[in-house]
């Protein structure tokens, strides 16, 4: 006879949402959070429906975490960054068929002998090619017109290159991504490539999102050396 899968207890289902909310999980390390509210919101987005039972969970974590300061750890990353960016960047959509990927072979090929740099990401219903705007003919070309869905350009890439750390620290994308939506700018597309972070955008919002990553950078350098003091 199959066994069903074990539920989530409670705590186990607590703990997974504070981890999911770096800024929550901040608050609860500097004794910042009221624990009623913050069990009210959990039960309410997790269906739970034992009050007292995520009020424990709450104050159990709260001590297991202490006193980390986990936006400590995000900051000192972002400090040790630098920003990059690469103009004239097109996206070609294409179906998700295997033939597509098949075909790209010869162009990968020619790239990594011209040393050129082509991101490809397969989702469940498309490929995502990111390159160079003077590829996009042959990108078109190798893929076959009727695989293409969508084409976009005037875009750029904007690269956060962090140490190797942030590969353990989580939060550091979402601290970023943030700053960018407070500054009302869009991300058409977003890669992570082990230390790189890296966002494609309209070439009108270069500016304002290089300034923005550039201050983020600079407040966190900031940061870490008046805490050094």
């Amino acid at each position: 006879m199959k066994k069903e899968p074990q539920k989530e207890s409670v705590a186990e289902r607590t703990r997974a949402f504070i981890d999911s909310h770096p800024s929550i999980k901040d608050c609860i390390s500097k004794d910042l959070i009221n624990f009623s509210s913050l069990a009210r919101l959990i039960m309410k987005e997790e269906g739970i429906k034992n009050e007292e039972a995520v009020m424990i969970a709450c104050r159990r974590y709260a001590l297991k975490l202490g006193k980390h300061d986990h936006e400590k750890e995000v900051l000192k990353v972002i400090g040790n960054s630098r920003v990059e960016v690469k103009t004239k960047i097109c996206i070609v959509t294409a179906k998700n068929d295997w033939t597509v990927l098949h075909r790209l072979e010869t162009v990968f090929k020619k790239l990594i002998d011209e040393k050129a740099i082509m991101q490809v990401i397969q989702g469940t219903q498309a490929i995502t090619i990111i390159a160079d705007e003077k590829l996009k003919g042959e990108v078109v070309a190798a893929v076959g017109r009727e695989n293409v869905l969508k084409v976009r350009q005037d875009l750029v890439e904007i690269s956060v290159k962090s140490p190797e750390v942030i590969t353990e620290t989580s939060g550091v994308f979402s601290y970023l991504v943030s700053s960018l939506a407070e500054g009302g700018l869009n991300i058409v597309e977003t890669v992570s490539c082990y230390t790189d972070t890296i966002f494609i955008m309209s070439e009108k919002d270069m500016i304002p999102a290089y300034s923005i990553l550039s201050k983020c950078i600079e407040s966190a350098e900031e940061k870490e050396s008046s805490d050094e003091e």
